[in-house]
């Protein structure tokens, strides 16, 4: 009698523990444990573009009057790499859309911005002026050039959303304080 009872004791054990981890289980599967990602930070970036605008040999661009929803999350001037003036952004469908200027050979500028698209034939017209369109595997962009400078709106973006962040934006060029280097 004891080792049948033994037996009934070791199978309702194992009835058990495959009953709770069913249980696991669906609540793996069911419950969202992907909270591991953290929100994207936005950044402030008036420093930085006031900072550029003094530097820079060219008006320096920034969006003025996007829609909300735009979030700015990366901004950078590098001088001694050809004046590159970065200011990165999400859209409101979460396309990451950056604006890229800078002073070096433009074609390399581009390609290198723009994670090696290519220039296209075709050019596209936002708020009058025309920008040529360039397509990559990764990023497409929009990019002109003038006052001695290449502008690439570029990101993941469909090029809607990039036109509308090349028609916000505004060239300034921030004046010397007086008494500093020309």
């Amino acid at each position: 009698m004891a080792g049948t009872r033994s037996k009934q004791t070791v199978r309702g054990m194992i009835q058990s523990m495959a009953v709770i981890l069913a249980a696991v289980a669906v609540i793996y599967v069911f419950v969202p444990h992907g909270g591991t990602s953290e929100p994207v930070k936005t950044v402030d970036y008036r420093v930085e573009q006031l900072t550029a605008q003094r530097a820079a040999p060219y008006p320096v661009q920034a969006p003025v009057g996007l829609p909300k929803g735009w979030k700015a999350t990366s901004v950078s001037y590098a001088q001694s790499s050809g004046h590159a003036w970065h200011l990165g952004f999400l859209d409101p469908e979460e396309q990451y859309v950056a604006v890229e200027q800078g002073t070096g050979p433009s074609d390399k500028f581009v390609a290198t911005v723009s994670k090696d698209a290519s220039k296209t034939s075709q050019t596209q017209q936002v708020g009058g002026e025309t920008w040529q369109r360039w397509k990559g595997p990764k990023y497409n962009a929009l990019v002109r050039q003038e006052h001695g400078s290449t502008t690439a709106v570029t990101g993941t973006a469909p090029y809607g959303q990039l036109a509308q962040m090349a028609a916000a934006l505004k060239a300034e060029k921030a004046e010397k304080p007086a008494g500093a280097a020309k």
